[in-house]
């Protein structure tokens, strides 16, 4: 068996290294800078698995159409272990009709991005980092702020991290309620719908998990029936919110702030509106969070070798 790890052999414990080497022939990427498809190819010849990382393929923005690219080019491919949580770049029908699993690590940063979420809601709520710029760029003025405690938080996906969000909101007492669209149960959260949500938080985060069916859920409609001065996190997929939207509502006041994470921060209407922070996508990148992903990864790839795969998304 041929296991192609896309992933510096490095970035892996002796031990852990011991452990795929008892499954096969295993190789490893160089490093996690970005490689063309051709190269890919000529690394991964024969794979019977593929680990991939989206980093390799130009990151998650170019990443799908390379990867099936690849993927075409393995007839006896078994499985695709992610080194993500997210799963939406990669075309996971067309590993379906391949009868391809494809295996993503849940959870594993899971503390490590909802803190990072609340504090991207302290710096928004605060005006840390607005503040910042402008200082940096000799603009500097008091920028009024205001405090979360006794505010509302709506969470929009409650789940494995939206419901840590939840928790954390709770530890500085704000008011938690929150939207799934399937139904949850939290200590401290009180379950609306999403109109609801929208209508009664002074603050949002947004945490729903890859689907193409969340693409612009929060679009001019939903901005309209926002409080004027809320403020906004999106961890989870720019997709999710209407950025041409989002730019008129922050210019017209309703929205007060809005944090997101992207790789393409330049091409967007977001750019160069003081009021948008937008920010390399880092929020999983903590030493705790990064253990639990490569053990989980290796975990995903010994199952699959295995022949009984699992965290499996398609």
């Amino acid at each position: 068996m041929k296991i192609s790890i896309l992933f510096p052999k490095n970035e892996f414990a002796q031990q852990q290294r011991k452990a795929l080497a008892q499954l096969g022939t295993v190789v490893y990427s160089k490093d996690r800078k970005e490689m063309s498809v051709r190269q890919i190819i000529e690394l991964v010849k024969g794979s019977d698995v593929l680990a991939v990382d989206p980093d390799i393929f130009g990151g998650f923005e170019k990443a799908k159409d390379r990867v099936t690219a690849v993927i075409e080019s393995l007839p006896n491919l078994k499985g695709l272990p992610l080194a993500t949580t997210s799963f939406g770049w990669i075309d996971l029908e067309y590993c379906k009709k391949r009868k391809i699993p494809v295996c993503n690590i849940p959870g594993y940063s899971r503390e490590s991005v909802a803190e990072h979420t609340l504090t991207l809601l302290l710096c928004l709520a605060k005006r840390i980092i607005i503040s910042d710029r402008k200082t940096q760029e000799g603009k500097y003025k008091l920028e009024m702020g205001f405090e979360l405690k006794g505010k509302t938080l709506g969470v929009i996906g409650l789940g494995s991290i939206g419901s840590r969000v939840a928790e954390l909101a709770q530890g500085i007492d704000m008011k938690v309620i929150a939207y799934n669209r399937s139904p949850r149960k939290q200590k401290g959260v009180t379950m609306k719908s999403l109109n609801q949500v929208l209508r009664q938080s002074d603050a949002i985060s947004i945490n729903v998990g890859d689907s193409s069916e969340a693409e612009d859920m929060i679009s001019t409609k939903q901005f309209n029936l926002m409080r004027d001065g809320v403020i906004i996190v999106n961890t989870a997929d720019r997709k999710i919110i209407n950025e041409a939207a989002m730019a008129k509502a922050i210019k017209s006041g309703k929205v007060y702030g809005y944090a997101y994470e992207a790789e393409d921060l330049t091409n967007t209407p977001l750019a160069k509106l003081d009021n948008a922070v937008g920010i390399k996508c880092f929020g999983w990148y903590t030493k705790e969070a990064l253990d639990n992903l490569m053990q989980i990864w290796i975990d995903n790839i010994k199952a699959i070798a295995k022949g009984k795969p699992q965290n499996v998304v398609n």
